[in-house]
């Protein structure tokens, strides 16, 4: 009788300092990142203050997650590391204890971060695609997506090609521009540039049926591996030549593509697979459009991919078109800086594009070595710097960021409607759960009182701080 005695009390105090501490707080400065603050409880007594952040019950858009790019260089510099030392990056990373990155990114063969050229099938004019292979990637791009699945229960990863095998292209490369730096990067002719508006792949019924068994066989070859790849945007950047992968497309030549082959093609052979028209990086919404009122390529269109200058256009293809998903496809990424202004700039990304209906959102490199640099010559930002030579590992601060919007959310969650556009955001996830985000970017301690759903509370934000609140109402 005793005992049960003492299991009650023991499960009512549980309970009682439960119910107690309402909102669960994580800030992070340039200086102290990810740290645990003293949990706050929400005012007794109403105030007459006006609230600067008020959190309605209004749900906007579902949001599917928060994630990264898997590259070859990434995967390059975590081997450099123990595999105890990999795994708590990978951990860090993908763990709900960690970042919890959940909704993630890989490319269709090359990318400006492999390692170098090459696609699934490089015999020229294979049109049945006999000599289709994944062979690289079982040695490169899949350990590192299996180890990430390993940490997350919730993972599911999208891709995208940065270029169709060189021979389905109109100047058989897989770059679009020649290197200006004098360095033959690419070796391609200038006589062999693409120019724009123009379409660089070949618009031949033989190239467009092989391109569509590519894809098809690309999701069959990573389903036999234990990945199922839950969407594909068509084209990386179809409105740039580059002197890396990359093909341009005019928005009609991509739209026929969907309409007439890659939508049949999945049909036919039942592949569940969303096909999004992406990732579009032109600012003007007249290049979406177009494809979206191609009647035959929007039957099989879910959704769009932004990233670039295709955040300009998002806001009018989300008013126009409510019912299509939308995702932010690649965060800009800097050139190297890794600090803290990086961070905040990333913040203002995430925000601008979820203020305007995405349900995803994708961070680029999430590891690099230090220098950052491509085999092109660019340093980009990362999420995780490794030094290879001395094994030192620097989470940068838009590891921090990325940690504060995603660290709380689940499937299922949706993106809450606010009193203001300042700087936060807030969600709703499946358990109820309202995770808030607020950045203070300006120079001094800021306090604030929050009104969520009619409880109130106040808190003091320090200067140039992140903050996640985690609130149980």
């Amino acid at each position: 009788m005793k005992q049960r005695i003492i299991a009650v009390y023991a499960l009512f105090f549980v309970a009682f300092s439960i119910n107690a501490q309402h909102v669960e707080w994580f800030s992070s400065t340039n200086d102290c990142r990810w740290k645990a603050e003293k949990a706050i409880k929400f005012d007794k007594n109403r105030s007459s203050e006006k609230a600067a952040i008020v959190i309605t019950n209004n749900k906007a858009q579902r949001f599917d997650g928060f994630g990264g790019t898997f590259n070859e260089l990434g995967w390059d510099a975590l081997k450099a590391l123990t595999e105890s030392e990999r795994h708590k990056i990978i951990q860090a990373l993908f763990s709900p204890q960690g970042a919890n990155l959940y909704y993630n990114r890989m490319p269709m063969g090359s990318s400006d971060y492999g390692l170098s050229f090459y696609s699934f099938n490089d015999v020229a004019d294979d049109f049945k695609m006999v000599n289709f292979n994944i062979q690289r990637d079982r040695y490169i791009l899949i350990p590192y997506i299996k180890e990430a699945q390993k940490a997350n229960k919730n993972f599911k990863i999208w891709a995208s090609p940065w270029s169709p095998p060189a021979w389905m292209k109109t100047n058989n490369h897989y770059a679009s521009n020649m290197d200006e730096t004098g360095h033959d990067y690419n070796g391609l002719a200038r006589e062999k540039i693409l120019e724009l508006p123009s379409t660089g792949f070949k618009m031949q019924r033989g190239y467009l049926e092989a391109y569509a068994l590519y894809f098809t066989k690309f999701i069959q070859s990573y389903a036999n591996e234990g990945i199922s790849i839950d969407a594909v945007n068509v084209q990386n950047e179809p409105c740039s030549n580059h002197k890396f992968p990359s093909c341009n497309w005019r928005s009609e030549d991509l739209a026929y593509f969907i309409g007439e082959f890659l939508g049949p093609k999945f049909e036919a052979e039942k592949i569940k697979t969303a096909i999004y028209f992406g990732t579009i990086n032109r600012d003007n919404p007249n290049y979406t459009r177009t494809a979206l009122e191609d009647k035959k390529a929007i039957k099989y269109i879910k959704g769009v991919g932004f990233q670039w200058d295709g955040k300009w256009a998002i806001a009018t293809i989300h008013k126009e078109y409510p019912q299509l998903e939308l995702m932010q496809t690649e965060s800009e990424c800097g050139n190297g800086e890794n600090n803290w202004e990086s961070a905040e700039y990333t913040w203002g990304l995430i925000r601008h594009y979820l203020k305007n209906g995405a349900n995803a959102y994708t961070y680029w490199n999430m590891v690099l070595d230090h220098t950052g640099e491509s085999t092109w010559g660019w340093k980009q930002n990362s999420l995780v710097s490794i030094n290879k030579n001395t094994k030192e590992v620097v989470f940068n601060p838009e590891f921090f960021i990325m940690k504060h919007v995603s660290h709380y959310l689940v499937p299922g969650a949706y993106c809450l409607q606010t009193n203001s556009d300042d700087n936060h955001l807030a969600f709703l996830n499946p358990d109820g759960k309202i995770i808030l985000v607020i950045v203070n970017r300006e120079g001094s301690d800021k306090r604030m009182l929050v009104d969520v759903q009619g409880n109130m509370f106040h808190v003091n934000l320090k200067a140039r701080s992140f903050n996640t609140f985690a609130i149980s109402l």
